[in-house]
């Protein structure tokens, strides 16, 4: 009896990892330019959390922008806040957008929201 051994290929083809490592590649750079943006956000969060300790609506403006001072937050100021009483409680709620310019007329838009709760 003889035993044959198939020789067949297995694993990826060049071109197919040069493909994939262009993806990962190409995600990696988004992710790169989005992560600041999430670090500027959870320190609106933080900011937005201290300057609800205050009680009229322009403590809460300086106490968020002095916490903007600190933290180096740009894409928002005390004056974009808006500033609600829920009972005894105050609410600071703010918005806003940032684009990403990926390539050529391609934009990454992230929508940035919090409440205080």
């Amino acid at each position: 009896m003889k035993l044959r051994f198939k020789s067949s290929q297995r694993g990826i083809s060049f071109v197919g990892l040069l493909f994939v490592v262009g993806v990962l590649a190409c995600a990696g750079v988004l992710a790169a330019q989005a992560f600041p943006t999430v670090v500027e956000y959870q320190a609106a969060v933080k900011a937005a959390q201290k300057a609800s300790a205050g009680g009229t609506v322009k403590e809460v403006k300086d106490i968020f922008d002095k916490a903007a001072q600190i933290d180096d937050i740009k894409s928002i100021a005390g004056k974009d806040l808006e500033i609600t009483k829920d009972g005894d409680r105050v609410v600071v709620k703010f918005a806003y957008n940032r684009e990403i310019h990926m390539a050529g007329p391609a934009y990454l838009l992230l929508k940035y929201a919090y409440t205080s709760k």
